[in-house]
């Protein structure tokens, strides 16, 4: 399969941005997602996308207020009391570098298989300064990382309890494995099964470019969801 598929579970970060009640002040380390909002070109494709992938598989998700389209930057575990060190550090990285003035290029549809279950992405060209903008996240937040955390890091609710270990094993190792050259940048955009999804990917695609509109930081869920968004910076 195609070489991207190697962030298989990168791909589940776009599963879903849901409310509900969180638990980030209960807990001593919290599981984050520093995450680009893209801006409405990008966002018009991921919903298109989307609503295709539903006409064929009605029990997937749509994307709406609670499923917001995002490309993933950067997974880590950090001291939940030091949260607002932590956002202030990623806004002094915003105050050097500028990435609503990066024009990304998406240009392919994938998918992996998850529990049988064929997630799609549409896939962006990862660029040097996407890589050291990562980096410098990467850095800013290291005084307030921890190298491991449990599922009680994660955001629950009474609905869904469970924190998978591949999750908590993922984000513990997020940096260096999708970090630097190993950076896939992508959108989520829904679920079908992979036979339709070989058939989609498949297909031309036609590349197009946007650029991002907004950085949030997000407490993860279960797969690496981005649950409950923490802080958010507009870009300009």
């Amino acid at each position: 399969m195609h070489k991207y598929l190697n962030f298989m579970a990168a791909l589940v970060t776009g599963l879903g941005l849901l409310a509900g009640p969180g638990a980030a002040q209960e807990n001593p380390v919290t599981a984050i997602d520093i995450a680009l909002e893209p801006d409405a070109t990008m966002i018009k494709h991921a919903e298109a996308a989307n609503a295709r992938l539903r006409e064929v598989f009605p029990n997937g998700y749509a994307l709406d207020a609670t499923h917001r389209p995002h490309i993933t930057m950067l997974q880590r575990f950090v001291q939940t009391a030091a949260l607002d060190k932590v956002y202030a550090a990623v806004g002094d990285v915003l105050a050097v570098e500028k990435p609503a003035g990066l024009t990304l290029k998406a240009f392919k549809y994938d998918f992996v298989v998850w529990d049988k279950t064929g997630v799609a992405v549409i896939l962006i060209e990862p660029t040097d300064q996407l890589i050291r903008f990562q980096q410098k996240l990467i850095d800013a937040i290291a005084p307030f990382t921890v190298e491991k955390g449990t599922a009680a890091a994660f955001f629950t609710t009474t609905d869904d309890r469970e924190i998978s270990q591949p999750t908590i094993d993922y984000v513990a190792r997020y940096v260096p494995a999708s970090s630097g050259k190993k950076l896939v940048p992508h959108v989520t955009v829904g679920v079908a099964s992979p036979d339709y999804l070989k058939k989609m990917v498949a297909e031309p695609f036609d590349t197009f470019t946007f650029s991002s509109a907004a950085l949030s930081v997000y407490q993860l869920g279960n797969f690496g969801t981005a649950r409950k968004k923490l802080q958010a910076w507009q870009l300009k």
